[in-house]
């Protein structure tokens, strides 16, 4: 029987099997959730913040405990990087980097071609570009950033959140992208020939939103993205693996491990491997008790990681943060508590203990069926 069949049936909040106790693990092994991915032949990381690493011991700590993959959470996003054209500031992302190489870790790069985070002044050099300038304009930040870090971080987001059907392009494509704009659907190829061309050695990914649920809004995500692999792997363009964000919003939209599952069968069938970059859960919705709602998220991220650990393509989970006490989703207004309190939708709480979440993901590595670990 396969681990995602012990919830025949519906899912219902909470109904998954119990997992030890934090309290527990933490008074016997200070073991982090990457010990228990690397069991599996896994990686487990989360998104940071340079200044994360400066001003807080407590969060840095429980960085190097608990992680042994990290991807920046803004600093490598052009916006930040380049403020003025061919003017590059690298010192968030350069500490971020020297971090991870201090640690022994692995690092993602985050994200080389989006629609969202530009400087202001790109979208004026687009419009008044020709053709071959708008192409230059956006790999010329792949000529800069992906040699500075070669052979540092070893796996790349090239193209972020390149769907959206709700846009109402037939191929479900996001038409409200400067690239798309610019030069087509073709800015795909164009950027994922340039990365590999750059860099030969790292993994280039594609990454978007919004496929996990069981809901009409990610059934049609689904659909464009399988839809734009059938286009890109007929133009042999050299995507190396997809990116399934993972935020997760369980008090909104169904979760289906079935219907989760053969999504991730179809995406390994195209010979990519697969990771979760930005795994969070949104708990606004639940249950007022803490408590409760805390055993409740955990239920649904074991539901989610057992079916994606069970997919042999699967190689790392990544939190987009490892604290409530960063957590974006506690200032984003769709997701934010009203009285003020913290999300709880990430391993650790605001003050660094371990949650039922954090107990649920180990329990996940640890049924998992092991893989060759990447060396990349």
């Amino acid at each position: 029987m396969k681990r995602r069949e012990f919830l025949a049936g519906a899912l219902a909040l909470g109904a998954c099997s119990p997992v030890p106790s934090s309290r527990a693990q933490e008074s016997v092994s200070s073991e982090g959730l990457a010990a228990h991915a690397r069991r599996s032949g896994r990686y487990f990381g989360a998104a940071i913040k340079s200044r994360q690493l400066r001003e807080d011991p407590d969060f840095t700590a429980a960085i190097a405990r608990e992680c042994d993959m990290v991807v920046q959470e803004y600093e490598l996003k052009r916006g930040t990087t380049e403020p003025k054209p061919g003017k590059y500031d690298f010192s968030g992302a350069d500490q971020i980097i020297a971090f991870a190489q201090k640690h022994r870790m692995k690092a993602r790069g985050h994200a080389l071609v989006w629609y969202a985070a530009q400087p202001p002044w790109l979208g004026p050099a687009l419009k008044l570009a020709n053709s071959g300038g708008r192409e230059k304009l956006m790999t010329s930040y792949i000529d800069v950033a992906m040699p500075r870090y070669a052979g540092k971080i070893s796996e790349w987001d090239v193209v972020n959140e390149a769907i959206e059907p709700n846009d109402g392009r037939a191929n479900g494509m996001r038409a409200n992208s400067m690239w798309m704009q610019a030069l087509g659907e073709d800015y795909i190829d164009i950027a994922f020939h340039h990365a590999r061309q750059t860099d030969p050695r790292a993994t280039l990914f594609l990454t978007d939103f919004g496929l996990e649920h069981d809901s009409p809004r990610c059934e049609r995500r689904r659909t464009a993205m399988l839809k734009l692999l059938d286009r890109l792997m007929a133009r042999k363009v050299p995507v190396d693996a997809v990116g399934i964000q993972g935020h997760l919003k369980p008090y909104k939209e169904k979760f289906n491990q079935d219907l989760f599952a053969r999504f991730l069968d179809d995406l390994r069938g195209y010979g990519l491997a697969l990771s979760v970059t930005e795994f969070d859960i949104a708990d606004k919705g639940g249950p007022p008790n803490p408590g409760k709602r805390d055993n409740e998220v955990a239920a649904v991220a074991k539901a989610f990681l057992d079916v994606a650990l069970d997919n042999r393509a699967m190689r790392s989970i990544l939190c987009w943060g490892l604290s409530d006490r960063y957590s974006w989703l506690s200032n984003f207004p769709d997701y934010k508590w009203a009285d003020g309190q913290l999300s709880r939708g990430l391993p650790l709480d605001g003050q660094m203990r371990r949650k039922p979440l954090w107990d649920a993901i180990a329990a996940a590595f640890d049924a998992a069926r092991p893989i060759g670990r990447s060396r990349a």
